[in-house]
């Protein structure tokens, strides 16, 4: 887990945003990066379920013939 260092600016005695070190967003970003990733190959996994496919030993036995 990223341990965070914000420092806050306020208007009209409310918080209004969040300053980060650039070294702990960049990790954030590398992370939202990756979550995304993460989603696209969940989403082509479920898209690609019910798809045809041919085992790896067959695809080899294919290729040497």
């Amino acid at each position: 887990m990223i341990e965070l260092h914000p420092e806050f600016i306020s208007k009209n005695g409310q918080k209004e945003f969040a300053v980060l070190p650039y070294e702990e967003f960049l990790q954030i970003q590398e992370l939202l990066e990756d979550l995304e990733d993460l989603r696209d190959l969940r989403e082509a996994k479920q898209e690609e379920k019910d798809s045809l496919s041919v085992p790896l030993d067959e695809v080899k036995k294919i290729l040497i013939s």
